[in-house]
């Protein structure tokens, strides 16, 4: 049975029968993957997320994320099914309703909800560390101002900011690419150092990172390459998304995860010692390769990078929320507000109301952000593990769909590896995700389920079977 509702033809190609107004199909495979790409901001995770996986696992930190990407193979191949089988902007919730029944497509909408709030400020704070050649700002109004800036972005038609964020793109890819160059080319120690399993302890002493400590880390290092769910939520925008949603899903993550891991692995051999790597301070790193100039160069393109992931982490998250609405998840006043289209064709309302949380949450610790986005993760890719295991069951079984290889296995294995990976997390994040999921059941039940004929009507455009 499912809770999946199509619409009759809209009347028009931009407004539905009840008078809302649609996403319009306006990019390709490439325009698609550009913004898939830049919503992983491969040099500003690299250098704003790995640093704090520097200073936890060592030497042992490119290990972590490899083992990461392969395990995100497999939550690739669940996106690419099940976001050609429902190709709609509401991405894991919308494919989770569909096949596992609204109560746990609600549960995933709310964490996805808490990454799409968070990871973007996560980032942007980041900004204040790459413009200090420049000039010194605080960090946390330095990340507000990123936020609110990519929300101006965000209010663009989508075939522009895809032209805006590609040009970024190519910036970060070069400051990648130059990182990379260097450490391998000041190489302190072999390709051995990347297995040695080594953090730099207290007053100067050698610690051993155990295998626990690389569990642990996992929920950040799946949150590394997590951007390439970003494919499923413009499946609506995409011209031909039966074909087009797997091949942007599985490119972003090869090329990411290239782009992402190769300057680890150098940057792991270039550093001069263990507690320089362990220090994280990837700026001072590249100076010392080379020059102020070039340091002043890498920097100012990862600053670049970071404000290319706020105004496509908008994007996204605008499109969720405004899904959520068409999907009736709020009070009728609410939910007509959040699904009201600008001239420019994006859910304004939506985009102003996930860009100016974003900006506040600039001011808040940036540990508690990182644990509870780690979690949220790990549980939301859980959940979608769980809806690909189910998604070839009655009628979905004969529906045009791009399908994995090796299902059921590959969904079976995934849920066991990350089920592990969630209770190894540490207890405060868990309960910060779970406290904030339990009110979000007792929404459901107090609200939502009473009212199940109306609220939480999860809908696919009916032009997707193209």
């Amino acid at each position: 049975m499912t809770d999946t509702l199509r619409p009759a033809e809209p009347a028009s190609a931009t407004e539905t029968g009840d008078g809302q107004r649609k996403l319009k199909r306006s990019i390709g495979v490439v325009g698609g993957t550009l913004l898939t790409l830049s919503c992983v901001t491969p040099a500003s995770t690299l250098f704003v997320v790995v640093p704090d996986l520097f200073g936890t696992l060592g030497t042992a930190t490119a290990l972590t994320i490899a083992i990461g990407s392969v395990l995100c193979i497999a939550v690739a191949f669940c996106y690419a099914e099940l976001g050609t089988l429902i190709p709609s902007a509401g991405g894991e919730y919308a494919m989770v309703s569909t096949l596992a029944g609204r109560l746990a497509g609600w549960l995933v909408f709310v964490l996805s909800l808490l990454v799409v709030v968070i990871v973007p400020p996560v980032i942007a704070m980041g900004t204040a560390d790459y413009i200090a050649p420049l000039v010194h700002l605080d960090p946390a109004l330095t990340g507000a101002g990123v936020m609110l800036l990519a929300t101006l972005a965000g209010l663009l038609d989508l075939r522009a900011n895809a032209w805006i964020t590609g040009v970024f793109l190519v910036l970060e890819v070069i400051a990648a690419a130059v990182v990379a160059v260097l450490g391998f080319s000041h190489a302190h120690r072999g390709a051995g150092s990347l297995v040695s399993m080594q953090v730099a302890g207290a007053h100067g002493s050698v610690d051993p990172v155990t295998a626990a400590l690389v569990v642990s880390g996992l929920a950040i290092a799946l949150f590394v390459t997590q951007g390439f769910s970003t494919a499923v939520y413009l499946s609506e925008e995409l011209e031909h998304p039966r074909r087009d949603v797997a091949r942007t899903v599985l490119a972003t993550l090869a090329i990411s995860t290239v782009i992402i891991l190769v300057p680890v692995a150098a940057i792991t051999m270039g550093a001069t010692d263990l507690t320089e790597l362990t220090g994280g301070d990837l700026s001072a790193m590249v100076t010392a390769w080379s020059n102020t100039a070039v340091g002043t160069f890498v920097s100012l393109c990862v600053a670049l990078a970071i404000v290319n992931a706020g105004i496509v982490m908008v994007i996204q998250n605008s499109r969720v929320l405004f899904a959520s609405a068409r999907d009736k998840a709020w009070p009728t006043p609410v939910n007509g507000l959040l699904s009201r289209l600008g001239r420019f064709g994006s859910p304004w309302v939506a985009t102003l109301t996930v860009g100016i949380p974003g900006a506040l949450l600039c001011f808040v610790d940036l540990d508690t952000l990182y644990g509870v986005t780690g979690v949220s993760v790990t549980a939301m890719y859980l959940l979608v593990a769980v809806a690909a295991l189910l998604g070839r069951r009655d009628g979905h079984r004969h529906i045009p769909a791009w399908r994995m290889p090796l299902w059921p296995a590959v969904p079976v294995l995934l849920i066991a590896v990350l089920g592990y990976v969630l209770v190894q997390q540490d207890p405060a994040y868990l309960l910060w995700t779970g406290g904030i999921t339990a009110v979000a059941t007792l929404y459901w039940a107090l609200y939502l389920r009473p009212r199940r004929d109306t609220h939480w009507l999860v809908s696919l455009p009916e032009d997707t079977r193209s």
